[in-house]
């Protein structure tokens, strides 16, 4: 009779656990659900913030946000922004990784020490804006990339250390005994085995920078250089009172990191599974 009570006791806190996610759940769904339908809506419609489908479906809602809100522009702009920022931020803090985990000193443990300090502090607007004008890289791409790619690095390093340090030092020193220095054994060797913590932070790092609205706002006075949040804020300013193509500008500035979450997500599960095999 106990273990029957207790498989019940068992069975009945799965389905109310279950049964609170999927509560929980849709106060994510929701909103989300109202924008996708909204952008398919009129304006009076899509104003009743409902989800109910659409009486006439308005495809052209996507016409007008492309040729009136700049996307085309700011795709390009949110582009060169992210991938850049993406690429530059996993090479460096990887190779920085590779130094990390495998020297163990007082050097490398300061360093260490540094960049766990960047995951609590703050960016300091003012200083940093003061630095890229005497640089003379304010208000261009690589000032705002190289501003990305300090603010996603500390992160990054965290992510690389920790599976690095999983990877067995015995193929460093094959590699080694084969003639590799530290930069062939790094690429050749570590960095192929890193393609599931590598997918993770492309998804990491490409939110942080897709979704950030600050760091564009202070560092791009170009509205020609502006990515996709700064217009969707430039939008909202001018078509306020339609929401249903306020909607749709929204859906299109949302769906390149859907697509990109949605196709990495495997790689992330693989990525876990496999540093919990190695450790």
């Amino acid at each position: 009779m106990k273990p029957m009570n207790y498989t019940l006791r068992k069975r009945l806190t799965q389905i109310c656990f279950q049964l609170l996610l999927l509560f929980g759940s849709l106060f994510i769904l929701a909103p989300l659900a109202i924008m996708v339908l909204g952008s398919f809506k009129d304006v009076k419609e899509a104003a009743e913030l409902s989800l109910s489908l659409p009486s006439v479906w308005h495809f052209e809602n996507y016409q007008v946000v492309f040729e009136k809100g700049e996307i085309g522009q700011a795709m390009i702009n949110s582009t060169i922004i992210t991938v850049s920022s993406v690429v530059v931020t996993l090479i460096s803090s990887s190779l920085a990784s590779f130094y990390l985990a495998r020297c163990n000193n007082a050097f490398s443990r300061r360093i260490m020490s540094v960049f766990m300090m960047g995951l609590i502090a703050p960016i300091s607007l003012i200083p940093t804006i003061t630095l890229l004008q005497k640089l003379h890289i304010n208000n261009t791409y690589f000032g705002v990339i190289m501003v990305f790619c300090s603010l996603n690095m500390a992160f990054s390093v965290l992510l690389f250390t920790g599976f690095i340090k999983t990877i067995p030092r015995q193929l460093d020193e094959a590699a080694v005994m084969d003639g590799c220095g530290p930069i062939r054994t790094f690429f050749l060797v570590i960095f192929p085995l890193l393609l599931p913590v590598i997918v993770t932070g492309i998804i990491v790092v490409f939110m942080n920078v897709w979704n950030n609205f600050m760091i564009p706002l202070y560092f791009l006075s170009d509205s020609s250089k502006w990515p996709m949040p700064l217009t969707v804020y430039n939008f909202f300013g001018k078509y306020q009172s339609s929401w249903n193509l306020v909607f749709a500008d929204l859906v299109m500035t949302a769906l390149p990191i859907l697509l990109v979450y949605l196709l990495g997500q495997k790689y992330i599960i693989d990525g876990m599974t496999t540093g919990a095999v190695k450790g």
